[in-house]
């Protein structure tokens, strides 16, 4: 029996708005059709969203395509950015992945984030062995629930559970078919009895029996 647990990343398993919003101005700086810096507060607020909406949101002063031009231009910029300064890993996150592998878990990451996000996570932390696969609506312009069930299924797990901080992560968790956990340190709150955790130390209890009781 194959039992796999998709993470969310930003809220879930760090918190890299700070990093984020940092080298989001040092690009914007250098551009003189953007006159406004996204505060770290406007860039949670986005965390989570696909890169259309985002542009949408913080920057609706600008056209359509130079919103997207902006945006794309910030986010090639954050790969390297985040790659060398890293972000906010929660407490006890690798301590947990350890658990986990060894009670045979296998990990993933699903993300609305660019191509190259989790790959500068990963490696920025050292965690690259703890996960069997990730996805990205960066690469797949897939919804998430869509990106979910890619994983799940491209991975032939027989049980799976979503681990995310946001009402988009619940919706998209469902419309996968799979069961959902909330991770309440992160972003948002969820509409409705899910059950959740704290901090990412009571996943491994949480889990136990999981599925006899979904």
């Amino acid at each position: 029996m194959k039992r796999g647990i998709l993470f969310d990343l930003d809220g879930t398993l760090w918190d890299s708005a700070l990093q984020v919003a940092d080298s989001w101005a040092l690009t914007l700086q250098e551009r003189s059709d953007v006159t406004r810096k996204p505060s770290v507060e406007e860039i949670q607020s986005v965390m989570g969203k696909v890169t259309e909406e985002i542009a949408d949101l913080l920057f609706p002063e600008l056209s359509c395509e130079k919103r997207l031009e902006v945006i794309e231009d910030c986010l090639k910029q954050e790969n390297a950015y985040i790659l060398e300064h890293g972000g906010n890993l929660f407490e006890g996150a690798r301590e947990v992945l350890e658990e986990l592998k060894r009670r045979q878990y296998h990990l993933y990451i699903v993300s609305n984030c660019q191509v190259g996000y989790i790959e500068a996570f990963l490696t920025y932390y050292g965690l690259e062995t703890y996960f069997d696969d990730y996805e990205s609506y960066g690469r797949t312009r897939r919804p998430k629930g869509e990106n979910i069930r890619l994983v799940a299924d491209r991975n032939q797990l027989d049980l799976a559970v979503y681990v995310g901080d946001t009402q988009g992560d619940y919706e998209a968790a469902k419309a996968a078919g799979l069961p959902f956990i909330h991770a309440r340190t992160g972003y948002g709150r969820i509409d409705g009895d899910i059950p959740a955790i704290d901090g990412l130390s009571q996943l491994a209890g949480l889990l136990e029996g999981f599925w006899k009781e979904a």
